[in-house]
């Protein structure tokens, strides 16, 4: 295989979306603004790079609250808790700065507004994920978690005519449309939520990757393993047509055997990862004859979120 056939196609959009920029800059200037330690309950985003990075500045992260000394600043991460979470935190005088994504914050709300008016909400997600425990834990009475194909076959519900559906924001969106197709066959009054719940980043990445795979003999995918939208990424390349499409969180863990009679890489990143990392993946693969870079882009991104109040930068007076 020559030097000239060897190409790679990079996804845009890419990389880091609106609500993990907010958190991990919410982060960063709460440690500006008390100093070291600052802690973190949970991965403020699922990226091994951005923790290991904030951790070597003074981040300290823990799994539950009250793992952190009484009166201490904790920042929520960008997943999300529950009701519960934010009473234990003021249980022990805990000063807290909440860095959920507005989006996520979005899902909680319509959880809480069905659950007033009495509906079951069956929630599509993952088990286990920390988006999914704060979104059930805002109704814990009328939240039914939908994992799997097994679980919209025998989840229950009170009434068949006062059912919505929610789901995780960082799912694929193909496979949550054949949850909701399954669902609506048990429940045809089954509602659809208000506004798509699968945020903007998670579709466009899909969406990005969707249009390059078939191109594509090898797609990588920068991100970690925790993360469900880079594990998402992963599976809408294969089934796109690539032929093969690996998870990697740094250049150094691609197997050169991938490489083997591969013409063509798809690379794109999850929505937690810093582009730098992106970055150290096409110069590796330059170094191995892949130097001819071109970017596949299906769309410009220029959503923002404000700061958190806690952290915002206080503009100084204008002088008359």
């Amino acid at each position: 295989m020559s030097a000239a056939t060897k190409r790679v196609l990079l996804a845009k959009p890419r990389g880091y979306c609106a609500g993990v920029d907010r958190a991990v800059v919410t982060v960063e200037k709460a440690l500006a603004a008390h100093g070291a330690p600052v802690y973190v309950r949970k991965e403020i985003v699922h990226n091994k790079h951005v923790v290991e990075t904030l951790r070597a500045k003074g981040v300290i992260f823990v799994d539950e609250t009250d793992e952190v000394p009484e009166g201490a600043l904790v920042v929520f991460s960008a997943h999300g808790v529950s009701p519960a979470v934010h009473e234990e935190a003021a249980a022990r005088n805990l000063r807290t700065i909440d860095a959920t994504c507005p989006l996520v914050t979005k899902v909680h709300f319509e959880a809480k507004r069905f659950a007033k008016d009495d509906y079951d909400i069956l929630l599509i997600g993952h088990e286990g994920h920390e988006e999914v425990e704060g979104t059930a834990g805002e109704a814990p009475d009328h939240v039914r978690l939908v994992d799997t194909a097994e679980d919209a076959a025998t989840v229950e519900v009170r009434d068949p005519s006062k059912v919505i559906w929610l789901s995780q924001t960082t799912l694929s969106v193909d496979e949550t449309m054949e949850r909701v197709d399954q669902l609506k066959q048990r429940f045809p009054l089954l509602q659809d939520p208000p506004s798509d719940d699968i945020c903007y980043a998670t579709s466009n990445r899909q969406f990005a990757v969707k249009t390059m795979a078939p191109q594509c003999d090898l797609v990588l995918v920068v991100g970690s393993t925790n993360s469900s939208n880079s594990k998402r990424l992963v599976e809408v390349a294969l089934q796109a047509g690539a032929r093969a499409a690996h998870l990697v969180d740094f250049a150094h863990e691609v197997d050169e055997t991938w490489l083997t009679d591969v013409d063509t890489v798809g690379v794109t990143s999850g929505a937690s990862v810093p582009d730098e990392l992106v970055m150290d993946l096409l110069a590796w693969l330059a170094d191995r004859g892949y130097a001819g870079v071109e970017e596949i882009t299906t769309a410009n991104e220029k959503i923002t979120f404000a700061l958190p109040k806690e952290v915002r930068t206080k503009r100084a007076p204008s002088s008359s």
